[in-house]
């Protein structure tokens, strides 16, 4: 394990330094995301537009775990998530000497060793990284939130997004992850006139399996419309 550390840093990434997209901030009231536009606009963020969806398995786990252990798991998988996905974007963004990371996964161990699956994915799939952690919108969808990744997979431009679950997923299970990233590339579409047609979602779990979905987002634009009908109609009614 000791040798594996020092030799964390494998490989450098090269980084698209010209993308010209404003920041643009976010706040939440009563579980409502929203984003201000540099036009001063408010659109919701994708995640608050789908935190409805599928949502009924979700209360039957509830149900059948109780609140307590709902409430438990939750928050580790949360914190989990958090963690993993920030030594994912430190990582690509050539951040860490190989001290700090031996520093840093102190009191972290799981996601440390999450991590550590997913590297190899990594290091061997991304090519030039467009974006990290950017917050985008789109004016005609009236849409909006902050992307994990834009950046070649094994050569094509894609929404990359990175996931961590207690065990292996079903590929149904992700229908709302590949609405998202299909969602993260209309975006950038409309704010870089560049078009992006793949989205993959990298998966690692507990016992330090990586799935790797890939996916082409014209097959979740219908179910993105809908979506996006369904929130802005219950908006307009107040149901």
């Amino acid at each position: 394990m000791e040798k594996y550390q020092m030799n964390i840093r494998k490989r450098m990434f090269q980084h698209k330094n010209n993308l010209d997209i404003p920041d643009i901030s976010a706040k939440t009231s009563d579980g409502i995301r929203l984003y201000e536009t540099p036009e001063g606009k408010f659109y919701p963020s994708i995640t608050t537009v789908l935190k409805n969806r599928g949502k009924e398995g979700l209360f039957e786990w509830r149900k059948r775990v109780g609140e307590d252990v709902a409430t438990y798991v939750s928050r580790k998988s949360a914190t989990r998530g958090t963690q993993v996905h920030h030594y994912c974007e430190k990582y690509l963004d050539n951040g860490y000497e190989n001290k700090d990371w031996n520093e840093y996964k102190k009191g972290r161990f799981l996601s440390y060793c999450l991590f550590s699956q997913l590297k190899p994915y990594l290091d061997k799939r991304i090519g030039l990284i467009h974006c990290q952690e950017r917050a985008l919108w789109h004016d005609f969808y009236k849409i909006a939130g902050r992307v994990d990744c834009i950046a070649e997979w094994n050569g094509e431009l894609s929404v990359i997004d990175f996931k961590t679950s207690t065990k292996e997923r079903e590929d149904n299970w992700n229908e709302n992850y590949y609405i998202q990233a299909s969602a993260y590339a209309e975006m950038y579409q409309e704010r870089t006139s560049q078009e992006i047609n793949q989205i993959v979602i990298l998966v690692v779990t507990e016992d330090g399996t990586v799935q790797e979905f890939v996916k082409d987002k014209h097959k979740y634009l219908h179910l993105l419309d809908k979506e996006l009908n369904l929130y802005y109609n219950t908006v307009e009614t107040g149901k």
